[in-house]
């Protein structure tokens, strides 16, 4: 890499960082570009050259932050006990959504999809998420249901029903809480398949 891309990399870095802070703290609609290019230390014009407007900006920051997240709950479906698996991966996916970034960009989408609907829509053109589909897979290959779509949306449910009270303030659930919380759901989903 040349010394040239190597400043326009930097540059770019910058500017999604300090768009990232700034998205967070104010949301979409109240964000400003002077604001962005102050903490990135660089003019607007800079920020505009990278980015032609706030709603490519958004996206190329939604697009940095998916990239930070990690999916390795995917690899617990690999364990040789069904049930250990998707416990092990039932935790680990509701510490995912329960992290400060995932929370923080959740907040952030619902607060400011009814004045720009089309962030939501970006959000998810973003990248794609495969959970669903690898869970699918899993129920039909390890636990022998043809048609796990209608499951797999009521288990992940169940998991997820944790964070709605973190969404609204509430204090995070501890490690423990997760774990219980995870194994009942669990318990919940082989005595729904019996």
């Amino acid at each position: 890499m040349s010394k040239l891309e190597h400043n326009k990399q930097m540059k770019r870095q910058a500017i999604l960082l300090a768009a990232q802070q700034v998205f967070m703290a104010e949301g979409f609609e109240l964000a400003s570009m002077d604001k962005i290019a102050a903490i990135a230390q660089m003019t607007k014009q800079t920020v505009y050259r990278y980015y032609p407007s706030k709603l490519e900006l958004f996206q190329a920051t939604l697009t940095m932050m998916g990239e930070q997240f990690n999916d390795s709950f995917l690899l617990s479906l690999q364990h040789a006990d069904p049930r250990q698996a998707l416990e092990s991966f039932a935790k680990e996916f509701i510490e995912f959504h329960l992290s400060e970034a995932h929370i923080a960009t959740a907040r952030l989408l619902i607060s400011e999809s009814a004045k720009s609907p089309e962030i939501v829509s970006h959000f998810y053109a973003v990248g794609s998420d495969d959970t669903d589909e690898k869970l699918q897979q899993f129920f039909t290959a390890r636990l022998n249901i043809e048609q796990p779509q209608s499951l797999v949306n009521l288990w992940t449910g169940m998991l997820l029903s944790i964070r709605s009270a973190v969404l609204m303030g509430r204090i995070s659930p501890t490690a423990l809480e997760i774990q219980q919380h995870a194994k009942e759901a669990t318990d919940f989903l082989f005595a729904a398949i019996k």
